[in-house]
């Protein structure tokens, strides 16, 4: 019997590419994959995105802006809205065998059977009219700068915003 040793040499030039692909893939295997550090940024980042368009609020920082105009003194802002702001969600849609169309909304899955639903974009409110309220608000240059301002943050055109003057 004749028994002869593997010749390791020819073997190891054969597949070289191999073996270090899979030492590769060992090594990955090996190094901390660090999810529970990605789980949480990822969460913080929905939390982030999560923002709701509140009416309230924006008057309120639309009325400390428009007080810094020269001339405008203390002021108050009321808006009114045709529609609230809404978000647009992902949609799959995919044709049956009769060609028709059918469509459903995407959802991501968030760990115990929680589920949240992936959102493209929201979509800011369509403003009906806006009321400003100033001291200042008799200027009539005073009253220009405050509807422009106003026109340039809402898209409201001058003919939807009144400047109305107030007491001291």
């Amino acid at each position: 019997m004749n028994w002869k040793w593997p010749n390791w040499k020819g073997a190891l030039e054969k597949y070289r590419y191999v073996l270090i692909v899979m030492a590769a893939g060992a090594v990955l295997l090996l190094l901390p994959s660090g999810r529970a550090e990605r789980a949480g940024q990822e969460e913080a980042a929905a939390a982030g995105t999560e923002e709701c368009f509140e009416l309230e609020d924006f008057e309120e920082k639309l009325s400390r802006t428009l007080s810094q105009v020269d001339g405008a003194g203390e002021t108050r802002v009321v808006l009114t809205v045709d529609s609230g702001s809404r978000r647009v969600l992902a949609q799959d849609q995919q044709r049956d065998s009769g060609g028709g169309l059918s469509s459903t909304v995407v959802t991501l899955g968030r760990g115990s059977g929680s589920q949240e639903v992936v959102a493209l974009q929201t979509v800011a409110p369509d403003f009906r009219g806006a009321l400003v309220v100033c001291q200042g608000g008799g200027d009539p240059q005073v009253r220009l700068r405050l509807i422009q301002a106003v026109s340039a943050l809402t898209g409201l055109g001058a003919d939807r915003i009144s400047v109305c003057a107030g007491n001291p």
